[in-house]
């Protein structure tokens, strides 16, 4: 039997501000067995969503009583590199408020590139490098967190995103984070996880749909079938050896990733 009735993928963007309307931005959603289909943005003269509107409807979604897993394609946490040299305790949600207070990119008409040119919040002091991977992004050859300026990076929707994971656990407290919350999720419970379209590629016809709108298909069609399948369990228990288990509670992980 399914652990989920409801499957949401998001392709994210960190494009402009959390308040501009992004193409980039597309939300998929299946329900039950049935396909995912694109879900639009409220009706406004905003043609697509903001990233402050994803946020809002998540919190919608996922205070009602329906197990759900979301995967969202941008990284929830840094190499554990950043926090050794930046002195921030091995802990997610220490690291989500400091990065907060640092890349306030939640602000309405904030750029990340406004934090990282020196011209708005304190992004400097909390600067990484484009060396520094997660063991996860290292199994399946994605680039780091901060490898900004290249094709195919997600290091400027990362930095975009994490202030709304904050806003996401400050508003839904009894929705479990993977894998800082731990590895296997209470069932019955509704899960928020990192994913990475790629790792599907392969697995399903584009079908007319753009390369955003794809992605975020692939990542609720490939969670609906992975536990309609009973293989969800397996994609969310990677393999880790000595004191890779710990990093990467720290670092987080990518579902599906071995």
């Amino acid at each position: 039997m399914p652990d989920f009735r409801r499957y949401i993928g998001i392709d994210y963007s960190g494009a402009e501000t959390p308040n501009a309307s992004l193409k980039g931005l597309r939300v998929y959603l299946a329900q039950d067995d049935a396909p995912a289909t694109e879900v639009l943005p409220p009706p406004s003269p905003r043609k697509y969503w903001t990233r402050k509107g994803i946020a809002e409807w998540l919190v919608l979604r996922l205070a009602k009583d329906i197990p759900t897993i979301v995967g969202i394609d941008h990284g929830f946490s840094f190499p554990i590199r950043y926090f050794e040299v930046h002195h921030i305790p091995p802990d997610w949600d220490i690291f989500l408020e400091d990065f907060r207070q640092h890349w306030p990119t939640d602000l309405d008409n904030m750029y990340v590139d406004f934090i990282r040119d020196g011209h708005k919040g304190n992004g400097l002091p909390r600067q990484g490098d484009s060396r520094w991977r997660r063991i996860c992004e290292t199994r399946c050859r994605a680039k780091s967190v901060f490898h900004f300026d290249v094709q195919g990076t997600v290091a400027k929707s990362t930095h975009a995103g994490i202030p709304w994971l904050l806003y996401l656990r400050r508003q839904c407290p009894d929705v479990h984070f993977w894998p800082f919350d731990g590895w296997l999720p209470t069932k019955g419970g509704s899960v928020v996880g990192e994913a990475y379209p790629s790792l599907w590629r392969h697995a399903y016809p584009t079908e007319g749909r753009t390369p955003d709108q794809h992605d975020a298909y692939m990542i609720a069609t490939g969670l609906q079938q992975a536990d309609h399948a009973g293989t969800l369990a397996s994609l969310m228990s990677p393999r880790f050896q000595g004191q890779e288990e710990a990093v990467a509670g720290v670092e987080g992980w990518i579902i599906g990733v071995a």
